[in-house]
């Protein structure tokens, strides 16, 4: 396992983020492994090099962020491991229950750190934009988490280049914590980032981790072009449908499955190892419900791609909508 900075920011992270969207429970999600059936691929992971651990306080309902303070510190010390997660979707009942507003950011962070069993988390991140909060009370709210010693960093996620810019330009203005990370959706289906947020974040030296690095399981092949779904997740998840419903999204998986043939290793190899090698990109946040999941993200952070291969790969792309800000 190779290790970077996180954008220009001091925080060293593996090149492969574990995501813990995963584990917890199926109030929401069908898909999602107990704490028991999570414990082998956690510690694998460790084993395999990974140190940078990403949750948010939504998922399973808070279930994952008990997982996972319950899971990684059994294998990596507070001081070696990156604890990320996030805040802004309604996590409890009432109009403060979720978004970006000073209450519920700083109560947010109390109940995630209650959840972690930890003091502070690393990299504390805003799940997405809030248009109903004005951007200096949230920059406001998140640098006081950080003064108060609860969080390191903090990072963004989803949103469009202009905002993310106005939220860094606010920061600098009144002298708070900017972010250090953009937690975007990329990969090799869904590349508009490449037009304006990924320039943004590589001219201000700010770190992309993105999600969906393999199109919630598309580009490993969890279903196919006549409608065909292999797995559970591929079945039961909408979310996949309204991102991934282009017919030419299948050409690329076609192209991916022709490099990864000629090479002789599972298409998310290939898919993710071309993430690692765009520029800008630090750790795709890799889900894994199964051992060979994080098998191939381990492979593939070793794995280098020719200019030929690249070519194959980015040429049946055909532009998208803006997906997945919302």
């Amino acid at each position: 396992m190779n290790y970077t900075n996180l954008g220009t920011s001091g925080l060293r992270v593996s090149r492969i983020c574990l995501g813990m969207m995963g584990f917890g429970n199926e109030s929401e999600r069908a898909w999602v492994i107990d704490e028991e059936a999570a414990e082998p691929i956690v510690r694998a992971a460790v084993e395999g090099g990974v140190t940078f651990f990403d949750t948010a306080d939504t998922y399973s309902g808070g279930a994952s962020e008990v997982a996972t303070g319950r899971l990684v510190p059994k294998y990596l010390s507070r001081d070696e491991v990156v604890i990320a997660t996030k805040v802004f979707m309604p996590v409890t009942p009432g109009e403060n229950g979720g978004g970006l507003g000073r209450k519920h950011i700083l109560s947010g962070i109390d109940a995630s750190l209650k959840r972690l069993d930890m003091d502070y988390v690393d990299l504390y991140q805003i799940h997405r934009w809030d248009p109903r909060t004005p951007i200096e009370e949230t920059m406001g709210a998140l640098h006081d988490v950080v003064r108060a010693g609860k969080a390191r960093y903090i990072g963004a996620s989803s949103m469009f280049a202009w905002q993310f810019a106005k939220a860094q330009h606010t920061a600098e203005t009144h002298g708070w914590t900017k972010f250090v990370s953009m937690q975007n959706h990329y990969n090799l289906i869904y590349r508009e980032e490449e037009r304006e947020m990924i320039p943004l974040c590589l001219d201000q030296g700010v770190g992309c981790i993105p999600w969906s690095p393999l199109a919630r399981g598309v580009l490993a092949g969890n279903r196919t072009r006549e409608g065909g779904r292999h797995t559970t997740r591929s079945s039961t998840d909408p979310f996949t449908d309204y991102l991934y419903d282009q017919p030419t999204d299948f050409d690329v998986v076609d192209a991916v499955v022709e490099v990864a043939a000629a090479r002789d290793v599972a298409p998310a190899q290939v898919a993710l190892a071309w993430l690692l090698a765009k520029p800008g990109v630090t750790a795709p946040i890799v889900g894994a419900t199964k051992k060979r999941h994080l098998k191939d993200a381990l492979a593939a952070e070793e794995l280098t791609l020719s200019e030929e291969e690249i070519a194959l790969l980015e040429k049946p792309y055909v532009a998208h909508p803006v997906l997945g800000h919302f």
